[in-house]
């Protein structure tokens, strides 16, 4: 798959698009060619190899012989270069020792058919092509394609969908074929992550380890590829959730992407809090202030979740953050209405109570909707005191008093040290089973001067959960399972229910290293990162939770994403976590609180922004931490 939206390309290793399962250009979620199948000299290339050269760009090679009576090798090799806009040059490359008459023909069709069809296998019959001057159109009631070719084929055959070519190909000679496929009158792709100014820093890691340098590249590589802009406000962008099938706004995805995006600075967070500002409930009545979302699989136990509820609690705790990281001041105070719109709405549907029921009546008091209000009340407090607003003390109280009831309403003492209920029934009952959504209960926020938010755990329940993350029913080698394998309905292949979540794992990783279990961060962190040496840097959002074992490797997901926008925000997490990087922008200081362990030993993370400016820091092979270049004036703290 190579990717830069709207544009997105998908086939097998073998190059070939054939038409079947989701092989196929795509533009805005639309299939516009499916098969597009080269033959050269009557035959297929036999396929050597498929790479990724960026997130938006594959390389296929093949190779033919053309002369069986001069032995074994090839002497014609054949290069395929995709790209996610549209665009496949075929070079065709020859080391015969005499000129060669080469016929190259080109297959192609399309069903216009859209993603969400393809995925219920309802995509409808290839459509007849018409052929226009340098290539073939196909129409219908959904739209129209075209596919133009440099140089114009020889001949074209509307009814086979097929362009032909005749190259004399001499020795040593190489000879190209371009085809360009869009919508009729549709311009090249315009991909966001392609742009001069890009939101996201270019940032490097280089160290003792080299996988962290090829994950941060790739996440990075597969960030810009998802960007995307609202097209009412252009300068404004968001991340698509996934691709394939989760290309457009999510909007907790795009939330929680930011976030762990923020080192690499504040101007997507800023695009994706402004973009889901104007999406935001104002009539007046309970939904006030909500952000809508659409509900999520939650897995065996529990009803479906609804992601408005977590991206509403997110929208402060990210402006708070950003704030701290460098967002200017200006546009913080822009985003406050916002901020306290949804704070509003938090206030509003807890009433009386201490916990944050389900949106839906009936519902779960869920344990994870409770560290996202906890830490959205705490991080909220604090801008609105930096802004001279009210009602940060009553959002305090109330923290509190979560804090006092969880702790005694959703922790199950038991002769393993206990563990917290992943919710509370309707009738007040803990539904006691143990996944990796217990994580986030670890992530308590970032305040001013270095100091990370309480969180809901007391110390000792705090160091229950960090043995219980780190122990084999949880981990499976390659990160956190989404159900402990010791829960009845566990499923390796489960969303919500086994399968390993790579977002919750680096949520685990951070909150597990800033408090100070670092043995069982490192060794989450050497998981996730064997995992994505296995998926060639390119992270997907799940993967089988099978256990590791020696010589095996993760198992992928059928309907995973890769790439992720979480996933590739986690790549970014996971390294910054390691040099512990506390920014306070508004008091002009940054607090280091790197791993001591170093457990992947000496690592540089350079181009990083801090106060808007660059920021590099290097931690040793002893956790020491030192900074290498900051924003002037930016102040240490001990």
């Amino acid at each position: 798959m190579c990717l830069a939206l709207p544009g997105l390309a998908i086939s097998t290793d073998q190059g070939q698009l054939t038409g079947r399962g989701l092989d196929g250009f795509y533009r805005a979620g639309r299939r516009v060619l499916s098969r597009c199948q080269i033959r050269v000299a009557g035959r297929e290339p036999l396929a050597v190899q498929a790479r990724m050269t960026a997130a938006d760009t594959v390389r296929f090679v093949g190779t033919l012989r053309t002369s069986p009576q001069a032995g074994p090798d090839p002497d014609v090799v054949v290069e395929r270069t995709r790209r996610a806009d549209g665009t496949e040059r075929i070079t065709l490359r020859s080391a015969a020792a005499r000129t060669l008459r080469l016929p190259v023909e080109v297959a192609l069709a399309t069903d216009l058919a859209d993603l969400a069809a393809i995925a219920r296998g309802d995509t409808g019959p290839e459509l007849l092509a018409s052929v226009i001057d340098s290539g073939l159109r196909w129409s219908s009631a959904k739209g129209n394609s075209v596919v133009t070719a440099n140089p114009p084929p020889s001949e074209a055959l509307a009814s086979a969908g097929l362009l032909r070519w005749e190259f004399d190909l001499a020795p040593g000679g190489t000879v190209g074929i371009e085809l360009r496929v869009r919508p009729e009158g549709a311009g090249p792709v315009r991909a966001v992550g392609r742009a001069a100014t890009s939101p996201l820093a270019p940032t490097q890691a280089a160290g003792d380890d080299p996988r962290a340098e090829a994950l941060l590249r790739t996440s990075i590589e597969d960030l810009q590829a998802l960007l995307l802009r609202d097209p009412a406000h252009p300068s404004d962008t968001h991340l698509a959730a996934g691709a394939p099938w989760r290309c457009g706004l999510a909007p907790a995805d795009a939330l929680a992407a930011a976030r762990m995006t923020l080192p690499l600075g504040t101007r997507l967070a800023a695009g994706t809090l402004r973009t889901l500002a104007r999406t935001q409930i104002r009539d007046r009545g309970r939904q006030f202030g909500l952000i809508p979302g659409p509900r999520r699989d939650a897995g065996t136990h529990l009803p479906p979740s609804c992601t408005g509820t977590e991206a509403t609690l997110l929208f402060p705790a990210l402006l708070a953050e950003a704030r701290r990281w460098g967002l200017p001041e200006s546009e913080a105070e822009e985003l406050l209405p916002a901020a306290e719109r949804c704070l509003t709405w938090l206030r509003t549907t807890v009433g009386d109570g201490a916990c944050l029921p389900d949106p839906h009546p009936g519902g779960p008091v869920r344990c994870e909707t409770q560290a996202h209000a906890h830490r959205a009340a705490l991080l909220g407090a604090d801008l609105l005191d930096a802004y001279g607003r009210p009602g940060a003390s009553e959002l305090r109280n109330w923290a509190g008093a979560l804090r006092a009831d969880f702790q005694a309403g959703f922790w199950i003492d038991d002769l393993g040290g206990g563990r917290p209920a992943a919710a509370l029934a309707p009738d007040g009952r803990p539904v006691p089973y143990l996944g990796a959504t217990a994580a986030h209960l670890l992530d308590t926020g970032l305040l001013g001067e270095g100091e990370q938010a309480l969180g809901l755990l007391d110390k000792v329940q705090t160091e229950q959960l960090a043995r219980l993350l780190g122990g084999p029913a949880m981990h499976s080698g390659w990160g956190l399972r989404g159900l402990s394998a010791k829960e009845a309905g566990h499923n390796p292949f489960g969303h919500r229910s086994g399968a390993v979540r790579v977002h919750e794992t680096a949520v685990a990783v951070a909150g597990l290293a800033a408090a100070g279990y670092e043995k069982e961060a490192g060794a989450l962190l050497r998981g996730v990162l064997a995992a994505a040496e296995a998926f060639g840097q390119r992270l997907p959002d799940m993967f089988a939770g099978e256990q590791r074992t020696e010589g095996s490797a993760p198992l992928p997901h059928p309907a995973a994403c890769r790439p992720a926008a979480t996933a590739a925000g986690a790549g970014v997490l996971l390294l910054a976590t390691l040099a512990g990087i506390r920014p306070d922008a508004p008091a002009g200081t940054v607090t280091l609180r790197p791993m001591r362990s170093a457990p992947l030993g000496e690592i540089v993370l350079t181009g990083l922004r801090v106060a808007g400016a660059p920021f590099s820091v290097r931690v040793s092979r002893l956790g020491l931490a030192m900074v290498e270049e900051a924003a002037e004036g930016l102040q240490l703290r001990a």
